[in-house]
């Protein structure tokens, strides 16, 4: 069993990258840190996390005071890179990896030989290979391990995140990791880096088994959501009430139906299926009818609200929640921000306040928006004559229900039953 000893780049200082920086420089690893956003280069410098995840800071704050977490704006050379950059899909679901090759382009002329790449990134199957031979095109004078030639120079492997935004410093460390290795040497060397914190069960395989099963995680996720959010449309146009049928459903000792809500988001659950889907188009129907369905959710949601709007003259509605869970501030690919978009397009002459204790201005997608205005909770609530519930914030569980006397609630996510 290896054991790692050295210093470790971090490319993309981001909701997963920074996190893991922290976990490895808390247990006394030199890190440093990469990422093209300076604003984000010097929050980190000076300790400050850029972004919402409880138990992050501390860490984040004593890593930069004890010297072993520093940042840069170009790649040095380290023992071991770890590449944690965004991987978004196109117009056309599939995948868009120009961060990825970027990130091989500025990594292969760092390389002396030794080194270990990691791709964190979430892919389709087969992109760690590519970022294997994209580094072999830029450094031909290196053996990488797609070539299949003994034992290579670099050694390259993926280790996707599995982690739960608001419980990642928690998760990180006692989830199983997989990695898969392009060689079985590959994966030896890389989770050797993953000891040094990660206290669940390491799982070796190799890199494109990896990636798929990263894929296969989100996708079921995807799968079990659509059929709850199919559930509550189809309850909706029976007239019954879907938290009463799943609550009464959920009491049979082999079904466990999830929770209904405005559509999914983030940049895990609402994107890797759809790299499945481009891997396989023709045999991945019910990922895709899953993707769909959860994708068309927002629209379903915001059309109910509207039809709601008609028995007022002049209706105000408070829209309570903008980010794609409780209690983060991440709004990738948000359904409830889907949800207020198609709202304010669709009453443009009707007042929409909106609210989220996690969101402090209106996101741009909003901002041109005339009728839209960000305010308080209560306030929202209070003016409001249509209550919209669209993300289960802790805030908002805590509301006294008395200031919802006299309205209409239209809560999606049924916290207020």
């Amino acid at each position: 069993m290896h054991t790692f000893e050295g210093t470790v780049a971090v490319i993309g200082l981001g909701y997963i990258g920074l996190p893991t920086a922290v976990a490895l420089a808390t247990r006394g690893v030199d890190v440093i840190g990469i990422d093209v956003d300076q604003n984000r280069l010097d929050a980190v410098a000076h300790g400050k996390v850029p972004f919402v995840e409880p138990d992050l800071a501390a860490g984040l704050s004593g890593s930069v005071a004890m010297g072993k977490l520093t940042v840069a704006s170009e790649v040095p050379h380290a023992d071991a890179y770890i590449i944690a950059v965004p991987t978004p899909f196109n117009a056309d679901h599939s995948a868009d990896l120009s961060c990825v090759r970027m990130a091989a382009e500025h990594v292969a002329p760092k390389l002396r030989g030794g080194e270990i790449v990691v791709l964190e990134s979430t892919s389709p199957p087969g992109t760690t290979e590519s970022l294997s031979r994209w580094i072999a095109e830029l450094r031909p004078d290196l053996t990488l391990p797609h070539v299949g030639d003994g034992l290579p120079d670099v050694h390259v492997a993926h280790c996707p995140e599995r982690v739960l935004p608001g419980r990642i410093m928690i998760e990180m460390v006692t989830n199983d990791r997989v990695v898969g290795g392009i060689t079985r040497e590959c994966a030896d060397r890389a989770a050797a880096i993953y000891r040094v914190f990660c206290q669940g069960e390491i799982l070796l395989t190799d890199a494109a088994s990896a990636e798929m099963a990263k894929l296969v995680e989100n996708a079921y996720r995807d799968v079990n959501i659509a059929f709850a959010n199919e559930l509550a449309t189809v309850s909706d146009d029976l007239k019954l009430d879907v938290w009463e049928i799943i609550r009464l459903a959920n009491h049979h000792p082999r079904v466990s139906i999830l929770t209904p809500g405005p559509g999914v988001g983030g940049h895990c659950i609402a994107v890797d299926p759809w790299f499945i889907v481009g891997a396989s188009p023709q045999l991945s129907r019910l990922i895709r009818t899953a993707r769909e369905i959860n994708d068309g959710r927002p629209d379903i949601v915001a059309h109910q609200i509207i039809e709601k709007s008609v028995r007022f003259r002049e209706p105000t509605i408070a829209c309570l929640g903008l980010t794609f869970k409780a209690n983060v501030d991440d709004v990738r690919e948000s359904p409830a921000l889907d949800v207020v978009e198609r709202i304010a397009k669709g009453l443009p002459e009707v007042e929409i306040l909106v609210a989220d204790p996690f969101v402090p201005t209106l996101p741009a997608t909003l901002e041109g928006a005339a009728n839209v205005r960000m305010t308080r909770p209560n306030d929202a609530v209070e003016k409001a004559d249509i209550v919209v519930l669209l993300v289960d914030h802790d805030q908002f569980k805590s509301m006294s229900r008395c200031r919802l006397s006299g309205k209409v609630v239209y809560d999606i996510r049924g916290i207020w039953r």
